[in-house]
């Protein structure tokens, strides 16, 4: 398999997170897949946004979920962009999506849409939770799955990733352990290394036999290729 470069939020250092510009700036910038955040509005539309309220991220305040679609769509997510759906996404740009979930209502909503569409195949879905991740795999049989995990990372995030279904693990850079690498190598588990938007955390990874990366630049991309 080829060292996966994977567009944090699109090319989040570089354009507004998670909006239909920063996504197509990932495209054309020739990342190989583009991991974006899922939410859904108080009226149950699969948003994309990272945080669940949307102070940081557009010129509006409040949670996600008190918020109709109608409401976010007036809301600045930067550069003029709206807040988009996850079906625009799909639309917008034609790479491999990485959709991360923030809970299991997320985690159904996703699988309809994934079910509806036939995106088995084009889509893996990540979260945090063990739960999401194990009730997306029964909504959705042979979807692909992730679990992330940050701090700590212990070893025993790869035991949960096996009883949860998934076959990657999204891990935190700055702690992974080349134990913890070695017991997802064991388990046949792929891993991902995120976010890496340096030179020393790219090589790590590359020291490690990563998969791949998440960033925030494109500019990983090119020098993924001659970095080992």
């Amino acid at each position: 398999m080829n060292f996966l470069t994977i567009g944090h939020r699109g090319v989040m250092g570089v354009e507004p997170e998670n909006t239909l510009r920063s996504f197509v700036a990932a495209e054309r910038a020739g990342l190989d897949v583009i991991e974006l955040d899922l939410h859904l509005s108080k009226d149950g539309a699969l948003v994309v946004m990272h945080d669940t309220d949307v102070d940081r991220t557009t010129d509006g305040t409040g949670p996600i979920a008190g918020k109709t679609l109608a409401e976010l769509r007036t809301l600045d997510a930067g550069h003029g962009e709206r807040v988009p759906l996850f079906e625009e996404v799909l639309d917008a740009v034609s790479l491999p999506l990485q959709a991360e979930i923030k809970d299991v209502a997320a985690a159904r909503a996703l699988a309809e849409v994934i079910e509806e569409r036939g995106l088995a195949g084009r889509v893996e879905v990540s979260s945090f939770h063990d739960e999401a991740v194990a009730e997306t795999g029964r909504l959705v049989p042979g979807v692909r799955t992730a679990l992330i995990a940050s701090r700590p990372i212990g070893t025993d995030v790869v035991e949960r990733a096996v009883e949860a279904g998934a076959a990657t693990v999204c891990l935190n850079i700055r702690r992974l352990t080349l134990e913890t690498v070695e017991l997802a190598r064991a388990a046949e588990l792929r891993i991902i290394g995120w976010v890496v938007n340096t030179q020393e955390h790219l090589r790590l990874a590359r020291a490690f036999g990563l998969d791949g990366v998440t960033t925030d630049y494109p500019e990983i991309k090119r020098t993924g290729r001659f970095t080992a």
